[in-house]
Formats: structure tokens, C-alpha cells, sequence
């Protein structure tokens, strides 16, 4: 119980008048009104009058609002010519932040385009809005009975890692440290603060051998982008990595063997129809990622598959195996993945979006939630539905497509991208680092908003509940060091979009984006030394690596230069090793294409093929016609037993210079612990 001082804030907002409105019409002139929208002090919008036939309105109307200065607040001047046939034109709007305004003084806006704003956009942008605003404390004591905190909700906020992986990291570390001891042949058992954290990622779930049982041994974390349903398998043994792989093999083998059109026939469509009206039933919202998910279920299972993510658990109880991470990123209609998208990060303990350092417990992800307290249990998804969303080609759309085919997308920018400028205010008002500029939206016309819809438009995206519905951000949010990592969306500055808290997260494979599950593995908390990148595409093996480099560099995410001569770019080789000494926190990057190099002439490291040997070294990896290009989905045992060995044989022939990058990042720990 206790006294709570609250930090509301009054506004007052006058609209005076609007000069020089842009013609909408050619018979008449405009019927103008103001829509007033501050989504953080009430759900409906406000407006004023319309003004019949006026091209200079002038309405005077006042409106009040009850704000939290906790929050950012960022009022919504919206102008609309009214139409009677036809919906209201949308001409513009401002976008200003009250936390500019000074307490209890009457300031008079004058909103006008930017010096900075070309000619021709000053002309579209030709409208200026008078206003004047008072803000003012209000002075409100709440008794409180029953006091609530952070402890009190189903969800977690913070950037650290949760309790669960904590423990996790030290029971692993014990595991790692006997390897490396074992590996390089130490005295003395090695320290916690001296074990080099180690992660694997692929850019496909192939089943390999990873080379040797020692190798999985040294790793802490493991993640597998797109096709993560292998790893996922992997985890139904509590203790696969401390087994030898052949029988987990055999069985992908088995799997990936068999034909695939049994995933069409009539039981099974009769199956998918039962289960997709099961999880409607307990309140899912199902897509035909889900149907997707069911239809691998059958590409990797002899029947049904009962496990969920939470159950991955018991493989980690005693650290006896790498912690799994899973990797989607979440979309937005009407925006493409490089101007939208947040990363969120599944593991068998929690799922979050890094961005607001918001995470929930696994088994409650897809369960509805309301400022952080759980409305409604559903029941946890079965781990083919997540599968089908990890690894799901059919969230591409035609943005993407002519990217894979140009190599950019910057031509549709002016179709696909918001039009936005910055917005001189006159008198001048003292700015403070946490305010945004106060900025103009000019809608897009009819035409724009069709194209800029078909090649937006995604065939299919999974839905979930929001689990971050009902919350506001924070008034200094721009200026959160942990926000601004993964600031790298158009709408990070709108807060008002940013936290428009739909029903629904639309999530999609990461693959879309930059190909590459490492970013949760990035985070500074995990403090990862060394990544062993298995590049398994068949498509361009730098081109992934490159992307992930300018991304990391962008977002201030220590990462090292990726650098590689023509001759290495046409010509790839099995192994590079990346790092950056001066770069603090700076992983050793270990690349290991998938390449057919020295296999053609050597059947193990150090043994060369006689003359009857050397069709088996003979691989078609990149062709067209290949037998592994992405959309095979059946192997021949022949191709399958070829493509296992020549992974092992890139992994054991290049050994040493793994081993050695991770006797850079032991000393790199002990010189850390020392300083």
C-alpha cells in the first residue's frame, strides 16, 4: 500500500486556421477538416469541423487531452478534404512531439515545410497549420491497495539473458571446458571467465557429422536458419551430442530418402483439414504456413509429431548439450522486409522481440496477452507449426523476387517507402536528445498505394497473438542504447505506427531478410567468441556473409570486415577465418563453405583417390540440374551418402585452423581476465 503521485500531464489544442490548401478538385474548392489523433491519451480520434469551399479555413476549436509524460507522445495532425461520394482525401499530416512543449506556457505552432524540402515537394507540401498548445501538471494523488510490479506479469522485460539460460551457460561451461582441456592438452581445468563461447549457424539444416564428436562438445550455442526442422529433430534425444550421430543420420537419411508424394494423398489431406480445424478451435488464428507445417511434419516423421518447443528442455537440464536457437523476424503489410522487420528469438525457454527486450515463456507463445498479463491460455503450438514458419518459402513477394533477380531493390523505393520530411516550426522551440523533429506524411495517391500493395503483398504470413498489445513506449525510447542496436525499420522514429499494436505478429522465415540466424547470437549478453558459419546454400556463399557484414556494421554490432580477393570470390576454398583484434567484443568469424575443393582428389584428409575413386569426388553443387539444389525435396541414398562426406570431409580437412581459432579466443579470455 502507498501513495502514487502521478506524472499526467493536461493539453490544450487550439486549431486556429490552415493557409493554402492543395487542390484536390478541379470544380471547387476544398471542404477541409483536421482529424487529431494521440493514440497514448485516447482510442478514437478527434475532429474539427469541415469548412465548406475554402482553400485558407479557419476553425478555432479547442480539444483537451490527459496525457502520461512517461510516455512518448506524438499527436497526429491529420487534414482530410471531405468527399460525399467518394471516402475523404487524405492531403497530409504532421506528426508532433508534446514533450517540445514547455509547462504552463500558451505556445502558437506555425508548421511549415523545411528549407531542406526540394522546390517541388514544398509546393505539394504547401499547406502550414496554425495551432497553439498549453500544457500543464495536474496534480493527482492515487492511493494504492495492491501494489503491482514487473514481478506481477507473465512476461519479462529486460536485455539480460533469463534465468533459465544463467544457469544453463554454467552447467554448459563445465562441458566445454573439459573438451578444450582435452583438445589442447592443458594442465589445469580451465575457469568459467576462461571458456571461449562458441556458435554454430548454417544457412540450411543439413545433417553433417560436424566433423568430429569433440567439435560438438565445444559448443554453447547452436542455430540452424530456414530449415531449423533438422536441429528441431536432433533435440527429441536429451542427449544426442553425447552419442555418436550415425543412428540421427540414418534417420534424416531415411526421411529425406523417401518419396514425398504420400504428403498429397487423400488421409493425409483429410489429417491436415482435422488438425488445421483443431488449432481454430483452440484459438489460433491458422494460415497456410500451418498447413506448410504439417506437410513437413510428414516430410521428416513416420506419423504424428506430439513435440513442442518447451519439451527441448530436458535436453539442456544438465547442459549435457548446445542451448537450440531459433530465428523469425516479424513483418508489417504494405512494407517490405528491408524497411520492416524485428527480430525475434525462440529458444526452448522463452521467445522475444530483441528490439523491446520483451520475451514470454515458450510454452505460453501464441497465448493472448494484454499489458503483460496472459487473458487467455491456448494451448503450446506442436513444434511442426513453429517449423513451418522457420522454413516457409511461401512469405516471398514480388519486392523480394526482383531483388534475388537485380540485386537491389532501390528502383520501387518511391512506390514502397512512406514520403516523409522534417517540418520548420516557427517560434523555434529548445530541443532535448529523447524529442523527435516534428515531420510531414504526404499520402500516397491512388496508383502508388495499388503498386506499392502488389509488391508488398505476401502469399502467406504465420499469425500470432500479440503478446506486446496494449503497451506505449517509453518518452526516452529513441534513446535506449539496447532499442537502437535493432533500430533499423522506417517506422522506429513513428512511434504511433511502431506501437500500433495489431491483434496479430505476422512472422516470416529470417532467410527473407539477410539469410542468416546470428543476430540473437550477437547480442552482448551472450558474449560470443568465435562463430563457425556452415554456408550450405546453393546459391552464392559470400553474398549471405557480405549482407550480414554491412548489416552488423550498420547497427554498430561488432563484426568483422569481410574481406576476399576476386580470385577467392570466383574461386572459394573450404575455410577462412575472419577477425578483428582491435575491434573490442569482436567474434573470430570461422567461414566453411560448402565447396567441392581438395574432395575431388582426396577421399580423407591426406589420402588421395586412386583412378577408380575419383567419379565419387565429382559433385554438382551449383547448377541448375543439381540433385541439391534448394527445392530438391528427395534425395537418392547415393547423393545423400556424397553430400555427407564431402560436409565431413571440409570440416576434419580443416581441423587445425578451427582448433587454432579457438586457441586465439581462449587467450583473447584469459588476456581479458588478466587486464
Amino acid at each position: 500500500c502507498g501513495t502514487f503521485c502521478s506524472s499526467f500531464r493536461g493539453v490544450r489544442m487550439c486549431i486556429s486556421k490552415e493557409k493554402h490548401t492543395r487542390h484536390t478538385r478541379l470544380t471547387s474548392q476544398a471542404d477541409c477538416y483536421v482529424s487529431l489523433w494521440l493514440p497514448t491519451a485516447a482510442i478514437e480520434k478527434c475532429r474539427t469541423k469541415t469548412i465548406r469551399n475554402s482553400n485558407d479555413p479557419v476553425w478555432n476549436e479547442t480539444f483537451y487531452f490527459r496525457i502520461q509524460s512517461r510516455v512518448k507522445n506524438v499527436l497526429e495532425l491529420t487534414v482530410y478534404d471531405e468527399d460525399f461520394a467518394t471516402p475523404d482525401d487524405h492531403l497530409l499530416c504532421t506528426l508532433f512531439d508534446t514533450a517540445k512543449l514547455p509547462i504552463d506556457r500558451t505556445v502558437l505552432l506555425y508548421f511549415k515545410p523545411s528549407s531542406t524540402v526540394s522546390s517541388v515537394r514544398s509546393i505539394i507540401l504547401g499547406l502550414s497549420i496554425y495551432m497553439s498548445l498549453l500544457i500543464c501538471k495536474i496534480c493527482a494523488c492515487v492511493y494504492l491497495s495492491n501494489c503491482s510490479c514487473h514481478q506481477d506479469l507473465d512476461m519479462r522485460f529486460g536485455f539480460d539473458l533469463c534465468s533459465d539460460e544463467r544457469a544453463f551457460l554454467g552447467k554448459r561451461k563445465k562441458y566445454v571446458a573439459s573438451a578444450l582441456k582435452s583438445v589442447f592438452h592443458l594442465q589445469e581445468d580451465l575457469q568459467d571467465h576462461e571458456v571461449c563461447v562458441t556458435f554454430v549457424y548454417s544457412s540450411r539444416g543439413e545433417v553433417s557429422k560436424m566433423g568430429h564428436i569433440l567439435l560438438l562438445l565445444l559448443l554453447i550455442f547452436l542455430s540452424l536458419l530456414s530449415f531449423s526442422r533438422t536441429m528441431a529433430n536432433l533435440y527429441r534425444d536429451a542427449y544426442w551430442s553425447q552419442k555418436d550421430l550415425d543412428s540421427h543420420i540414418s534417420e534424416a537419411q531415411k526421411q529425406a530418402t523417401k518419396c514425398k508424394m504420400g504428403c498429397f494423398s487423400m488421409d493425409r489431406m483429410k489429417y491436415y483439414n482435422k488438425q488445421l480445424c483443431q488449432r481454430k478451435e483452440e484459438g489460433y488464428r491458422t494460415s497456410f504456413i500451418d498447413l506448410w507445417g504439417l506437410m513437413i511434419e510428414y516430410l521428416l516423421n513416420d506419423g504424428k509429431d506430439p513435440h513442442k518447443l518447451s519439451d527441448q528442455r530436458e535436453a539442456l537440464c544438465d547442459g549435457q548439450n548446445p542451448l537450440p536457437i531459433y530465428v523469425s523476424v516479424c513483418v508489417r503489410d504494405n512494407y517490405s522486409t528491408q524497411d520492416f522487420k524485428e527480430w525475434v528469438e525462440f529458444t526452448p525457454y522463452e521467445v522475444g522481440l530483441l528490439k523491446y527486450g520483451a520475451f514470454i515463456p515458450a510454452e505460453n507463445f501464441g497465448s493472448k496477452f494484454f499489458m503483460g498479463r496472459m487473458l487467455k491460455k491456448l494451448p503450446e503450438s506442436r513444434i511442426c507449426y513453429l517449423q513451418g514458419m522457420w522454413s516457409s518459402i511461401f512469405s516471398v513477394n514480388l519486392l523480394q523476387i526482383w531483388g534475388l533477380s537485380h540485386s537491389s531493390e532501390d528502383f520501387w523505393k518511391r512506390w514502397t517507402q512512406d514520403k516523409i520530411d522534417e517540418v520548420d516550426e516557427d517560434p523555434v522551440l529548445p530541443t532535448r536528445p529523447h524529442e523527435l523533429r516534428t515531420r510531414m506524411y504526404t499520402p500516397p495517391g491512388t496508383l502508388s498505394s495499388a503498386l506499392r500493395g502488389a509488391l508488398t503483398d505476401r502469399f502467406s504470413v504465420a499469425q500470432h497473438h500479440n503478446f506486446l498489445k496494449g503497451y506505449q513506449l517509453h518518452n526516452d525510447y529513441f534513446e535506449n542504447k539496447h532499442f537502437c542496436q535493432w533500430k533499423d525499420t522506417v517506422l522506429d522514429s513513428r512511434p504511433n505506427e511502431l506501437m500500433q499494436n495489431p491483434d496479430h505478429l505476422g512472422m516470416i522465415d529470417a532467410g527473407f531478410f539477410i539469410n542468416t540466424s546470428s543476430p540473437p547470437l550477437l547480442r552482448q549478453q551472450r558474449e560470443v567468441d568465435v562463430i563457425i558459419y556452415l554456408s550450405y546454400t546453393t546459391g552464392s556463399h559470400i553474398s549471405s556473409l557480405d549482407k550480414a557484414c554491412k548489416y552488423y556494421s550498420e547497427q554498430k554490432i561488432p563484426f568483422p570486415k569481410i574481406s576476399l580477393s576476386d580470385e577467392d570470390k570466383k574461386n572459394l576454398k573450404e575455410c577462412y577465418i575472419f577477425q578483428d583484434s582491435d575491434l573490442p567484443g569482436c567474434p573470430i568469424v570461422i567461414f566453411l563453405p560448402l565447396v567441392n575443393d581438395t574432395f575431388q582428389e582426396y577421399k580423407a584428409p591426406g589420402v588421395k583417390r586412386c583412378c577408380s575413386e575419383m567419379e565419387e569426388g565429382k559433385l554438382d553443387l551449383t547448377s541448375r540440374c543439381s540433385p541439391y539444389c534448394m527445392f530438391a525435396v528427395r534425395y537418392t541414398d547415393e547423393n545423400y551418402r556424397r553430400l555427407l562426406n564431402l560436409s565431413e570431409y571440409n570440416i576434419l580437412n580443416n581441423s587445425q585452423m578451427i582448433m587454432q581459432a579457438l586457441q586465439i579466443a581462449m587467450q583473447r579470455r584469459r588476456q581479458n581476465t588478466c587486464c
